[in-house]
């Protein structure tokens, strides 16, 4: 048995307030773990969660310049993912650590890198977000210029696990279908966005470029937000998903900090795939 869970927040400019709450809700999504791997009431056995956090899970809403303080060169060694690492180690589950800031070479810039870990901790893979949000917006920020701190990715990932291939991609990588067509052709099943939807662009394209998304790659989505009014006045938009590969909206949390989760139907991803064949081979997506 595989579990998908979305953690919705409402992160503060406050690294431990956030870690704090991550630990809190995850203590809630395992709390019907028996401590052995097993579900209560499950005879058959063992359940995995994946579980997936938003965009800047452990620090949102204050300046920019303040995330590239808190980054560190190493993914391994940057006491975020250290922190978070433990976390997946101690509830044991599949953890999309949302985002994090990593120091770039230059030291300055840093990345805004989605980290995965497993149930043992080992960070397991990594993507550094290739489309960076410098946008104008009709809301409380008006300007949005991520560049100005951010280096851009490079790279598409796909992890592979035992029960699935997910692959990462981060908020304003959404608009940009050419990217999920490419972890398709790679292999995913289930496909991550840890977001902070602003509320202006969250209220008018979310739900529709998600289940565009789920709809031409048959796929799974797994869309975790930031939500509500933060500390530097930002308003994020929340409505966390999780979506099935027919595009269906299997659950939804619109406001407050909490969580979603659903079983993974491989055997879903099957069906529709065989009765609708729409995969593109790779060299083509590689030569556009």
């Amino acid at each position: 048995m595989v579990k998908l869970t979305a953690i919705q927040l409402s992160s503060a400019a406050d690294v431990t307030t956030n870690l704090a709450k991550i630990e809190a809700l995850l203590a809630k999504i395992t709390s019907e773990d028996n401590g052995d791997g097993s579900v209560k009431g499950n005879a058959k056995g063992s359940v995995e969660h994946l579980v997936v956090l938003p965009e800047c899970c452990l620090y949102f809403g204050g300046k920019d310049s303040e995330q590239l303080s808190l980054a560190n060169k190493s993914a391994r060694d940057n006491y975020l993912c250290v922190a978070l690492a433990q976390l997946a180690k101690a509830f044991k589950v599949y953890l999309v650590a949302g985002t994090v800031p990593i120091l770039t070479a230059s030291t300055e810039k840093f990345t805004n890198s989605s980290c995965v870990f497993s149930p043992s901790g080992e960070l397991i893979g990594r993507y550094d977000k290739i489309h960076l949000f410098d946008v104008n917006v009709s809301d409380n920020t008006k300007s949005y210029h991520e560049s100005r701190y951010t280096h851009a990715g490079k790279e598409i990932s796909v992890v592979n696990t035992d029960f699935a291939n997910i692959g990462l991609s981060v908020c304003f990588d959404l608009r940009f279908p050419m990217l999920f067509q490419k972890l398709r052709a790679n292999g995913a099943d289930i496909i991550t966005i840890p977001s902070a939807f602003t509320k202006v662009t969250g209220k008018a394209h979310w739900q529709a470029l998600l289940q565009a998304r789920a709809i031409e790659n048959q796929v799974y989505i797994i869309a975790a937000g930031q939500e509500g009014i933060h500390d530097n006045g930002r308003e994020t938009w929340g409505h966390s998903m999780i979506i099935n590969p027919w595009g269906e909206i299997e659950k939804c949390l619109a406001i407050g900090e909490g969580y979603i989760s659903v079983d993974y139907q491989n055997e879903e991803i099957t069906r529709i795939r065989k009765s609708m064949p729409l995969t593109t081979p790779l060299n083509m997506l590689q030569n556009k």
